[in-house]
C-alpha cells in the first residue's frame, strides 16, 4: 500500500470504473430475460400479456443492451489502463526501491544471503506482484461485485430459488479460504526454490572460466536438475490440490445449476405459475454468471495469495536495517590518515564460533606505508574491511584522527578512502566510465592521466576505440592484469587520504608490475598506504610491516629488523625465495 499511495487517486478513480462496468455487466442478464421473454409472449393477445414485453418492446431492449455493451466497454477501457499505468508506477518505484534498499545494505547481508536469491526478489517476485496488481485483484473484486449484486437480483426474481442458490455458495467460499491459505504456503515455498535455482545460475555464470577449468559443469547442471526437480515436485503438488478443488467446485457447480434449472421449470408450470418465463430466463441468466463468477475465485485467490508470499519475501528486504541506519555517526571532517586499533577483536556474523582477530593492537601514522603480511586466513583483509566500516569490530576500538570510527559519517569516511582490492571487478560499459567510477566529475583528461600512471593507457591506446572500449559482463574482455591497471587507475583519479592495497599487483607480469609499481610509489606519497601482500619483495620500503598469524600481530617493525630477528617474516621470505 506504501507504494500505491502516490498514486492513490488515479487507483480509486480505477476503482469507481470498475464498479461502473460491473454493474454494467450485472444490467446484461436482466435485459436479455427481457428479451428472451419477449419472444415467448408474440402468439399472445394484448390483453393477454398485460405486463408482458410486445415486439416493440423488444426492439427497444435489443437498442438497449447494445447501448449497454457500448457503456461497459468504455468503463472497462478506462479501468484496465488505469490499473494498468497505476501498476507499472507502482512496480517501478518498487524495483527501485528494493534495489536501492540492496545496496545500501550492510556487508553483513550480502554474506548471508546470495546474489541469485536476490536479483530473484527483484525479478520473479515483482513479476508476481505486477500481474495481480493490474489484472489479478481487479478480477477477483468484479467477480465478487457480480456475485453479490447477481443475490440481490435473484431475490428480487424468486426468493425461493434464490435461497437454493445460497445454499452453494457459502460452502465454496469457505473451502475457497481454507483452499488459499494452502496454496499460499506452497506458493511461498515455490518461490523460495526457485530463487535458489536462479542463484546456481548467478554463481555457475559468473564463474563459468572456473567451471569450464575444472569439468565442473554437470556437477552444476546436477545441483540445478535437483533444484528444479524440487521446483517441479512442489509445482505438480500444488496443481494436483488445485485440480481436485477446482474440479470440485466446478461439479456442484453444475449440479446446483441443473437443480435450480428443474425447479425453476416446474415453478413456470401450471394455471397460476409462481414464475414467469421472463423471469426464469433472468434467473437463469444471473445463476449462469453466478456461476461462472464464483468458478473463478479459487483461481484468483490462490494467485492473490501466491502475490502475498511474494510480497512477503520482498517486505523481508525492504523492512531490513539499512548500513546508514546501523551506523549513527555523523562527523564529516577531520580524517588525516592517522589510524588506530585498540584491542580490535573480530567475529564474522555468520561464523560467530570463529574469532578472526584477536586483540589486535597497532597504530599509524598520517602518510605512513604499513604492509600487512600473512598466510591466507590469518586476517589481512578483514582489517582493511574494518577501516572501511564495511564491519563493526566484536570488542575493542578503531580510532581516526582521535574519534571512533563509528563517529564519522560512512559516506565521508570512505570518500576519503580509495580501494583496490585483489579481485578486481569491473562494470559492464566502457573503459572511461569504470576509471571515472573513482570521480565521476572527472574530466577525460583527468581519467587518461590516471591511466597513465597507471600503467594503463598503453594497451588502453592500443584498441580501436580507446576509452569507449567495452569491457564486457565482469570485465571479460580484458585480461586479469588489465583490470587491475584500471582498477589502480580508478583509485589514482580518486585521490584519497587513505590508500589501501589488497594484493594490488598480483595479477601483472614482472614488467607491468615494474612500472605499476614506480606508480604506486608516486600514488602513495603524502598519503597513509595499506598494503596486503604475498609478495614481500613489494613492501621493503614500508614504514612499518604488520605480521599477522590466526588472527594475532605477531611481528611487526621495519624490513631490515624483522629479517634480523629471523622470526616469522624472515620465514616467509625464506620460502617465496625457494619458490621463485
Amino acid at each position: 500500500m506504501y507504494f500505491i499511495r502516490p498514486y492513490l487517486g488515479w487507483y480509486l478513480i480505477g476503482w469507481v470504473f470498475l464498479i461502473l462496468s460491473s454493474s454494467a455487466g450485472l444490467i446484461f442478464p436482466y435485459l436479455m430475460g427481457k428479451l428472451l421473454g419477449s419472444t415467448a409472449n408474440m402468439s399472445t393477445s394484448s390483453s393477454e400479456s398485460i405486463g408482458l414485453l410486445t415486439m416493440d418492446n423488444a426492439t427497444d431492449v435489443a437498442f438497449a443492451l447494445f447501448l449497454l455493451f457500448a457503456f461497459q466497454a468504455l468503463f472497462s477501457f478506462v479501468r484496465v489502463v488505469i490499473f494498468n499505468n497505476v501498476t507499472e508506477n507502482t512496480l517501478r518505484d518498487l524495483r527501485n526501491n528494493a534495489f536501492k534498499k540492496m545496496v545500501f545494505m550492510p556487508m553483513a547481508f550480502f554474506d548471508t544471503n546470495k546474489v541469485g536469491e536476490l536479483t530473484s526478489r527483484v525479478s520473479s517476485d515483482i513479476t508476481q506482484i505486477q500481474e495481480t496488481l493490474r489484472t489479478t485483484i481487479a478480477e477477483f473484486f468484479r467477480q465478487v461485485i457480480i456475485i453479490l449484486g447477481g443475490v440481490a437480483f435473484l431475490f428480487m426474481i424468486s426468493w425461493k430459488l434464490a435461497l437454493i442458490m445460497l445454499g452453494t455458495v457459502p460452502v465454496m467460499a469457505v473451502l475457497a479460504v481454507f483452499f488459499g491459505r494452502f496454496i499460499r504456503r506452497l506458493s511461498k515455498q515455490a518461490q523460495d526454490y526457485a530463487a535458489e535455482s536462479n542463484s546456481i545460475i548467478e554463481e555457475t555464470l559468473a564463474g563459468i572460466s572456473n567451471v569450464k577449468a575444472f569439468t565442473f559443469e554437470k556437477f552444476a547442471i546436477g545441483n540445478y536438475d535437483r533444484k528444479t526437480q524440487e521446483i517441479r515436485n512442489l509445482n505438480v503438488r500444488s496443481g494436483i490440490w488445485r485440480g481436485l478443488f477446482v474440479s470440485f467446485i466446478i461439479f456442484c457447480l453444475f449440479g446446483a445449476i441443473v437443480f435450480i434449472v428443474w425447479q425453476g421449470l416446474l415453478m413456470t408450470q401450471g394455471n397460476n405459475p409462481e414464475l414467469s418465463n421472463e423471469g426464469f430466463y433472468q434467473f437463469v441468466l444471473f445463476t449462469i454468471m453466478m456461476g461462472a463468477s464464483v468458478g473463478s475465485l479459487p483461481d484468483l485467490y490462490s494467485n492473490i495469495q501466491k502475490t502475498m508470499g511474494a510480497t512477503e519475501n520482498l517486505m523481508e528486504i525492504l523492512n531490513d536495517v539499512e548500513e546508514t541506519q546501523m551506523q549513527s555517526g555523523t562527523l564529516s571532517h577531520g580524517i588525516d590518515g592517522s589510524i588506530l586499533f585498540k584491542d580490535v577483536n573480530f567475529r564474522y556474523a555468520q561464523r560467530d564460533d570463529v574469532q578472526v582477530l584477536k586483540n589486535v593492537s597497532f597504530s599509524i601514522a598520517q602518510n605512513d606505508k604499513i604492509a600487512l603480511v600473512g598466510s591466507s586466513g590469518s586476517g589481512k583483509t578483514t582489517i582493511a574491511s574494518l577501516m572501511l566500516n564495511f564491519y563493526s569490530v566484536s570488542a575493542g576500538e578503531i580510532i581516526m584522527n582521535g574519534a571512533p570510527i563509528s563517529d564519522y559519517d560512512i559516506n565521508y569516511l570512505r570518500s576519503n578512502m580509495a580501494y583496490v582490492p585483489q579481485d578486481v571487478l569491473l562494470f559492464s560499459g566502457s573503459i572511461f566510465e569504470n576509471i571515472q567510477f573513482g570521480d565521476p566529475n572527472a574530466s577525460k583528461s583527468e581519467v587518461i592521466e590516471a591511466a597513465k600512471k597507471a600503467n594503463a593507457w598503453e594497451f588502453i591506446s592500443s584498441f580501436p576505440s580507446g576509452l569507449d572500449t567495452e569491457v564486457g559482463d565482469r570485465g571479460i574482455q580484458l585480461s586479469g592484469g588489465q583490470k587491475q591497471r584500471i582498477a589502480i587507475a580508478r583509485a589514482i583519479l580518486k585521490n584519497p587520504t587513505i590508500l589501501i592495497l589488497d594484493e594490488a599487483t598480483s595479477a601483472l607480469d614482472s614488467v607491468s608490475e615494474k612500472l605499476v609499481q614506480e606508480a604506486l610509489d608516486i600514488l602513495m606519497k603524502d598519503r597513509t598506504s595499506i598494503v596486503i601482500a604475498h609478495r614481500l619483495s613489494t613492501i621493503k620500503k614500508a614504514d612499518m610491516i604488520l605480521v599477522l598469524e590466526n588472527g594475532v600481530v605477531s611481528e611487526s617493525g621495519k624490513h631490515k629488523d624483522l629479517m634480523a630477528a629471523n622470526g616469522a617474516y624472515a620465514k616467509l621470505v625464506e620460502m617465496q625465495q625457494l619458490d621463485s
